[in-house]
């Protein structure tokens, strides 16, 4: 059985049985038999189906995104904002495409020679919570404009949003059968990787079901796209405009609850302005407002689930434990529903669970350093490698530390975020491979070479008469 349950109150929203090896076995049939048409259609045709897709998200927000913030929790006034940026991913990718997709003419001793983008196949999308339509349309509209098909395996406590995407996908005029969601158990997913009919395989989600994920697909020699945790450093150098620092942190830190792998949750912080940053950015977690989160005044809603709200909680107590300070928060809210106030723990160390552990929740840890290059060991001292932030007033200085990071982004003066015009994705066990931009539509492609010749030789220019 699949549930949702809403984690404002605890209380179950809706239920599912989930679909049986007969169900999963068709919509596999069916999708390979639709690909097969689909990537015959011209790619100026295929976009199509994404500004569809687009118009039908928009038609629908309302709906979508308080479907969003009843099944995980978010904020209503954010839910709409992922709702609205499917849709723009979408009308990005629709425009783009062709460009993207279009033959590149390579010099060489052949009379034309090309590398063309051929897709693949039909890809299995295992999805999370955390941006239950975000992170699927944002595989999705350049999965389906280089000609590939989908299966969606999404995380089985957003069940309506799931079914909710295959709805949108039908109304948009996507072909039938060449996407479907499967509402079935983690135990299952390992037979779908595996099966012919499957050619590729993405992930959003946790660092250890993506190295799970990464076995399975591997044993099978199937492309994989990983995005996976993240612990992601927020430098504040001691030329940083600290008021705009420490606001933008703020949002950095808790937006979604603090529930995404590129939130900021490492910020270190150079030890001569630590004091003001800290008051500045207590301040304003001070101003967010806890609470139902269908209300557009709310900052913080519920955390998606209980025990990611215990686990969270036992990260907290650990640090305390080994000597960090706690400045605001620390522990559950009492009463109904999934509630954990904004934390701040301050003095964090490397060796302290905050630091080495990806916290996905609302708690930031404050690191004090003496300088930037101490700033930037810290920064590089994890197993992650997904976003980073620098702030400071010189930006050529900024500029080559930021060569320094490693991690897949780095801001300067701003807050990471994805953005359908450059790519997404980290290193180390943040996982490999690359979202959006040009590099995103070329993940689930076949790279060909095609050559035709040899190069004539140019013919003897004749002599004139004397």
């Amino acid at each position: 059985m699949i549930t949702a349950i809403n984690p404002a109150n605890g209380r179950e929203l809706a239920h599912f049985e989930a679909h049986d090896d007969v169900y999963v076995d068709a919509a596999l049939n069916a999708a390979a038999k639709a690909q097969k048409a689909w990537r015959k259609v011209r790619v100026e045709d295929r976009v199509g189906l994404l500004r569809g897709m687009a118009k039908v998200l928009r038609a629908r927000k309302a709906r979508y995104a308080e479907m969003i913030t009843l099944e995980m929790g978010k904020p209503i006034v954010e839910s709409e904002a992922e709702i609205e940026k499917c849709a723009y991913n979408c009308d990005f990718y629709a425009e783009h495409a062709p460009q993207y997709l279009a033959d590149e003419p390579v010099a060489s001793n052949a009379s034309e020679s090309v590398v063309a983008f051929d897709p693949l196949g039909v890809v299995l999308a295992i999805m999370p919570w955390n941006y239950p339509f975000w992170q699927f349309f944002r595989f999705a509209a350049p999965a389906f404009a280089a000609g590939n098909g989908a299966i969606l395996k999404h995380a089985n406590n957003v069940p309506q949003c799931a079914l909710a995407i295959e709805e949108i996908m039908k109304e948009a005029g996507c072909p039938e059968g060449l996407f479907a969601t499967l509402l079935i158990e983690p135990a299952k997913v390992a037979g779908i990787i595996a099966d012919d009919r499957i050619a590729a395989v993405t992930l959003t989600g946790s660092t250890e079901v993506g190295a799970i994920v990464a076995a399975q697909a591997g044993k099978a020699l199937k492309k994989q796209v990983l995005e996976l945790g993240g612990s992601d450093p927020f430098i504040v150098l001691a030329d940083a405009d600290l008021e705009e620092a420490a606001a933008v942190a703020v949002k950095a830190r808790y937006i979604n609850v603090g529930q995404s792998c590129v939130n900021a949750k490492r910020f270190i912080v150079e030890e001569s302005i630590a004091d003001c940053f800290v008051e500045l950015f207590c301040a304003g977690v001070a101003k967010l407002k806890i609470g139902d989160p269908m209300d557009r005044d709310t900052n913080i809603g519920p955390m998606a689930r209980a025990n990611l709200m215990d686990g969270l909680n036992a990260q907290v107590e650990k640090t305390i434990a080994a000597g960090a300070t706690l400045k605001m928060g620390g522990r559950p809210i009492e009463g109904d529903g999934f509630y954990y106030p904004p934390t701040v723990l301050d003095h964090v160390t490397p060796e302290m669970t905050a630091f080495r552990e990806e916290t996905f929740g609302p708690v930031a840890a404050i690191i004090r350093v003496k300088d930037a290059d101490e700033a930037i060991r810290l920064a590089n001292d994890t197993e992650f490698g997904l976003g980073s932030a620098i702030w400071s007033g010189d930006i050529e200085r900024a500029r080559k530390l930021a060569r320094e990071l490693d991690a897949g982004a780095v801001f300067i003066n701003g807050m990471v975020a994805s953005d359908p015009r450059y790519p997404f994705g980290g290193i180390k066990r943040s996982g490999y491979g690359r979202e959006l931009g040009v590099y995103g539509i070329r993940e689930f492609v076949n790279i060909k070479t095609v050559w035709i010749g040899p190069a004539k030789a140019a013919a003897p220019t004749p002599k004139t008469p004397e």
